[in-house]
C-alpha cells in the first residue's frame, strides 16, 4: 500500500510541475519615446511619478542601462532584433533593418514561433511623432499578429500647439501644449485603453503586448493637470561651469542643437522643461492604469513587465543642450526596470552596467523561448535573482553625425561606459576625444583627454580597443538620409 500511495503522490506532483511548466508567463513590453531618468526611481526630485516607481518597487531598476544608438529609429530596431547598429547597418530615421538582414527573427517574432499571440499598439518600431500619429509608422508586419494605432485629440488640436522655434517642425521643436479634456482623449491614453481590452481579452493565452507611448516626444502635450503639477516659477535649469564647452569637440555636440539654449530666453525654456514633466508625469499615470489592470484581472503573478524608453534626453545640460543625439551620459543612460515574477532580486535596484541588447536573450530566457544565436547582448537573468552578481559589464553606444558648417564630412562617435569611465571617439578620434571619470565627475565637465595626463592616457590605451571591437567607429557604406539625422 505504501509503494502505491508513493506512486500516486509522485504522479500527482509530477503532473503538478508540467502543468508549472507549461504556463507561459505572458509579457507586458512598455516603451517610452524620449524619456529620460526623470523618474522619481531614478532620484529625479522633480518628478512626480509614483506608479512607474511602484514598479521599480517591485521588480528591478537598472541604475546603469545604455542604448546603443540614442535616436528612435535605430535604438528600436536595435532592441527588437538584439543586433548592435553596425550589425542592422541602421544609423538615421529612415533605414528599415529587413534592408540589411531581411530575415532577423524580431523579439516578438520569437515569441510568436513559441506560440504567442503578438500585438503591438502605438509606437514601437519608429513613428515620424507627430505626423504618423495614426498610422503604422515604421513598422515591421512579421512582428505582430495585431496592431493597433489609436489618434486622439492630440493630433486635431495640433494648431493649438506653442512653437518656440517657428522656423523648425514641431516634431523638432521646443514645443508643448496645455490640453483640454481628458487623459482618454489624449492618444497615449488610448493607448492605455486599447492594451487594456487585448490584456482582457488575450488573458486565456499566453501574450506578448508592446505598449507604445508616443510622450513625452516633442510636442509635449498632455492635460492640463499635469502642467499644474509643475509649477514653472519652481522650475530650474540644470547648472554647468561657465567654460564646460572649452574642453569638448565640436561633433558632441548634436548637429540639431547647433547653438547654446537654441538662443532662447530662460522663461521660455523654463517652459519647455515644465511641459516635459508633465508629460512623463502624464505617462506615468497610463502606466499606472496598465498595472492596475494586471492586478485586477490577476495576471500580475504571470507577467513579465518590461519598462524601457528608446534613449536618454537632456534638457540643457552642458550649457544648452537639449534633445537626444548625443554621447553624454544624460543621452545614452536609459530607464530600464525589469519585473520577473518569482525573480530573487525584485525590489532591488541593479548598479551592474547592461546594454539594452541585453532585453532580447533576457526575455526569451525568462519565458523559455528559444532565441537566435546571434544576439549582441547578454541574458540579464542572473542579475535578476542577485543584483550584486560579478558581472564586468561595458556598454557602447554610437551615433553618426552628418556634414554640415561644422563638420566637412559625416562623422561616427562612438562611446564605451565601464563602471569608472567614458571614453568617446569622433572618427576614430581624428574629430575629437573624451575621458570622463564618472567617480569624480558624474556630470562629466572635465574632459581628461585633453592633454591627458599618464594615468588617463593609460585609461584610453585601455578602453580604445574595447571600443574599437564593439563598434566600428566608420562612416557606413548604406544610404544615410543626412536631412533626418
Amino acid at each position: 500500500m505504501r509503494t502505491i500511495g508513493f506512486a500516486v503522490c509522485f504522479f500527482f506532483c509530477l503532473l503538478s510541475i508540467r502543468a508549472t511548466a507549461a504556463e507561459k508567463p505572458n509579457v507586458l513590453f512598455i516603451a517610452v519615446d524620449d524619456l529620460a531618468a526623470a523618474l522619481g526611481c531614478y532620484s529625479d526630485l522633480v518628478a512626480k511619478t509614483p506608479n512607474i516607481d511602484r514598479l521599480a518597487a517591485t521588480g528591478m531598476k537598472f541604475d546603469r542601462a545604455y542604448n546603443q544608438l540614442p535616436l528612435c529609429n535605430p535604438t528600436r530596431a536595435s532592441v527588437m532584433t538584439g543586433l548592435r547598429p553596425d550589425q542592422i547597418k541602421v544609423y538615421d530615421l529612415d533605414r528599415h533593418f529587413r534592408d540589411e538582414l531581411p530575415d532577423v527573427v524580431t523579439l516578438s517574432q520569437a515569441f510568436q514561433q513559441a506560440g504567442y499571440f503578438a500585438a503591438r499598439v502605438g509606437k514601437i518600431y519608429h513613428y515620424n511623432v507627430p505626423a504618423a500619429i495614426g498610422t503604422d509608422g515604421f513598422d515591421d508586419p512579421p512582428s505582430w499578429n495585431q496592431t493597433v494605432n489609436p489618434k486622439g485629440r492630440d493630433k486635431t488640436d495640433e494648431a493649438l500647439v506653442f512653437n518656440a522655434e517657428p522656423h523648425r517642425q514641431i516634431s523638432g521643436a521646443l514645443s508643448w501644449l496645455a490640453a483640454d479634456g481628458t487623459d482618454e482623449e489624449q492618444t497615449d491614453g488610448m493607448i492605455a485603453t486599447e492594451a487594456i481590452r487585448l490584456m482582457q481579452e488575450h488573458r486565456k493565452q499566453p501574450f506578448f503586448l508592446g505598449v507604445g507611448f508616443f510622450r513625452p516626444h516633442t510636442p509635449y502635450v498632455a492635460p492640463r493637470k499635469y502642467f499644474d503639477m509643475y509649477p514653472v516659477d519652481e522650475v530650474r535649469l540644470p547648472f554647468a561651469p561657465v567654460d564646460d564647452r572649452a574642453d569638448i569637440p565640436v561633433a558632441a555636440f548634436a548637429h540639431n542643437c547647433p547653438v547654446p539654449n537654441y538662443s532662447l530666453p530662460t522663461p521660455i525654456l523654463k517652459q519647455a522643461v515644465q511641459a516635459y514633466y508633465a508629460c512623463v508625469s502624464f505617462i506615468d499615470a497610463q502606466v499606472g492604469r496598465l498595472l492596475d489592470e494586471l492586478d485586477r484581472s490577476g495576471l500580475t503573478e504571470n507577467t513579465i513587465v518590461v519598462f524601457w524608453s528608446d534613449h536618454g534626453y537632456h534638457l540643457g545640460e552642458h550649457n544648452g543642450i537639449w534633445q537626444k543625439r548625443t554621447l553624454f551620459e544624460q543621452c545614452a543612460r536609459t530607464p530600464l526596470i525589469i519585473r520577473a515574477p518569482g525573480a530573487a532580486g525584485n525590489g532591488q535596484p541593479c548598479q551592474r552596467i547592461v546594454e539594452f541588447v541585453d532585453i532580447y536573450p533576457t526575455l526569451t530566457s525568462l519565458a523559455g523561448v528559444k532565441s537566435p544565436s546571434n544576439l549582441a547582448g547578454r541574458d540579464l537573468s542572473p542579475l535578476l535573482n542577485n543584483p550584486l552578481t560579478d558581472w564586468d559589464g561595458l556598454a557602447v553606444t554610437q551615433v553618426l553625425r552628418p556634414q554640415d558648417s561644422r563638420l566637412k564630412t559625416m562623422v561616427m562617435g562612438c562611446s564605451i561606459r565601464t563602471d569608472r569611465w567614458r571614453y568617446t571617439e569622433w572618427a576614430e578620434g581624428k574629430e575629437g576625444l573624451e575621458l570622463y571619470d564618472h567617480h569624480a565627475d558624474p556630470m562629466e565637465f572635465n574632459n581628461l583627454a585633453i592633454a591627458p595626463d599618464e594615468a588617463a592616457a593609460a585609461v584610453i590605451r585601455k578602453l580604445q580597443p574595447e571600443l574599437r571591437s564593439r563598434a566600428s567607429g566608420q562612416v557606413p557604406t548604406v544610404p544615410v538620409n543626412q536631412s533626418r539625422l
